[in-house]
């Protein structure tokens, strides 16, 4: 058991200092991900809404703000199924160039069950652009994501 832990620990501090800290790839600020906002709002509603600190949720190296007790216990429930593509990333970017830029929060689609996310701000909504070529984009987002989380 004790070699198990060890092994662990090695292995942590290797991925760490390899660059592959999940951290890394993921759009946080200060440990938060959608910039506050409830991850099953975008489900549930169909609008971004802001979360509260009271019904925090930790999944996967990041903190998740719901609005709700009940959105709480299904983020816990089911972490996956409300997670942002693309590390919270602006979908656009991430197929038209593989780059992490910033995101509005509430510039956003459900697509297949998963959430996107865009950027949209001075006179430029990526949500429109992704829209005239979502196939393509989609496609190119997946493999350029790939490429950075290997």
């Amino acid at each position: 058991m004790k070699t198990k832990i060890v092994l662990l620990l090695i292995l942590s501090f290797f991925q760490i200092s390899l660059g592959q800290n999940p951290k890394e790839n993921r759009n946080l600020e200060s440990g938060v991900a959608l910039q506050g906002y409830d991850p099953v709002s975008y489900f549930t509603i169909g609008k971004a809404v802001k979360g509260k600190k009271e019904f925090a949720v930790f999944v996967h190296n990041a903190i998740y703000y719901c609005s709700s007790l009940n959105h709480k216990k299904l983020v816990e429930a089911n972490p996956e199924r409300y997670e942002p593509q693309y590390g919270g990333w602006c979908a656009y970017a991430m197929g038209n160039n593989g780059s992490k830029v910033e995101i509005n929060p509430q510039t956003f689609k459900i697509i297949d069950g998963k959430l996107y996310l865009f950027y949209n701000a001075y006179f430029s909504n990526t949500l429109k652009s992704w829209n005239k070529n979502e196939t393509v984009l989609k496609k190119k987002a997946d493999t350029n994501w790939l490429k950075i989380t290997k």
